[in-house]
């Protein structure tokens, strides 16, 4: 299903054996647009610790209750490798992180989430069979924060056009399936429209700018996206056919 990040937020985030939280923020690599950990904002209970889970311990939102899920014990997540509130989340802490959960290694692989596109269950820790130096020489996590990019400045093919508002997230693969941009500090009755991550050609990460490979034209004559209503494939076909773009499905 597609649902906003935005309205993700705050939703309480339930354990085994009790509440620990609620989601604060998500953060994403920017090769796949895929959702690599939640982050949870735990009070209290963790006051000095960065809590982020994969969404292989996930189960599925629950949109009525406003409630995540979480397949761990609250004991697991406080036994869990810490890292400091402030600090990047480096390969290594995911290395220790997936060894400590079971989680396998998403970055490992051609797939969205390592040897597949669809997300594993996780496994026993002493089943994790690729060797330290391996690990060391995967690369670097390139993660993003959606509460951070939100803002961004959209610069398309001709001029500037809006900024970055929220996101459409496929809560089955745990992609971020559309920017929500909305244009009304730039076009004269601006609205909010969607554009495909698969449609971005750069990303300034220093000047908070998205470059879309779309006119300014296109993007003002684009179908228009009402967070009213919940994006469907029906939608999802107008749009694509607007812009003469492949269906990602």
């Amino acid at each position: 299903m597609l649902r906003s990040v935005k309205d993700l937020y705050d939703y309480v985030l339930d354990a085994i054996d009790g509440q620990i939280g609620r989601c604060r923020d998500f953060l994403f690599d920017d090769q796949f647009w895929a959702i690599r950990y939640m982050e949870a904002e735990t009070g209290k209970w963790l006051p000095s610790r960065r809590v982020l889970i994969s969404p292989i311990s996930l189960g599925k939102p629950d949109w009525q209750t406003r409630l995540f899920q979480v397949q761990l014990t609250k004991n697991q997540i406080e036994e869990a490798p810490g890292i400091d509130l402030n600090a990047p989340v480096s390969r290594q802490h995911e290395v220790l992180w997936a060894k400590h959960y079971g989680w396998s290694y998403y970055w490992m692989g051609h797939g969205i989430w390592g040897a597949d596109d669809n997300i594993q269950p996780p496994g026993k820790p002493d089943e994790m069979s690729i060797e330290p130096e391996d690990e060391r020489e995967s690369g670097d996590s390139n993660l993003r924060s959606t509460r951070e990019v939100t803002g961004y400045r959209i610069q398309a093919k001709d001029d500037k056009i809006g900024h970055v508002e929220d996101f459409i997230l496929d809560d089955k693969l745990w992609i971020l399936r559309y920017l929500i941009i909305d244009t009304r500090n730039w076009l004269p009755g601006g609205r909010k429209v969607l554009v495909s991550p698969g449609w971005v050609d750069r990303i300034s990460w220093a000047d908070r700018i998205v470059g879309i490979n779309l006119s300014t034209k296109a993007i003002e004559n684009g179908p228009e996206y009402d967070p009213t209503i919940p994006v469907n494939r029906e939608y999802e076909e107008k749009l694509y056919d607007f812009y003469g773009r492949p269906y990602y499905w």
